[in-house]
């Protein structure tokens, strides 16, 4: 197994960590941990598909994660609200 194995498999275990988290914040924080991970992992292996399916995660993630925090008003938005 070699180092781009490693880094792919690492990415892969964080993200489907990412899927057991209880609130959308941390779901998206560690989904762009890991797809950020991807992309370099998409680089070590020069696979264009990869860099930029995982490229796009990132910035929806970040982009999702900016929304949430500049929309809280006082109220606590980033966590997980079911409307139960």
């Amino acid at each position: 197994m070699g180092f781009a194995d490693v880094v792919g498999y690492f990415a892969l275990v964080l993200n489907l960590y990412s899927m057991s988290a209880k609130t959308e914040y941390r779901l998206r924080v560690i989904s762009l941990i890991a797809n950020l991970i991807y992309v370099g992992y998409g680089l070590l292996l020069d696979a264009l598909p990869i860099i930029m399916g995982c490229s796009v995660a990132v910035l929806l993630h970040a982009y999702r994660l900016y929304k949430n925090k500049t929309n809280t008003y006082g109220t606590n938005t980033l966590s997980d609200t079911t409307g139960c």
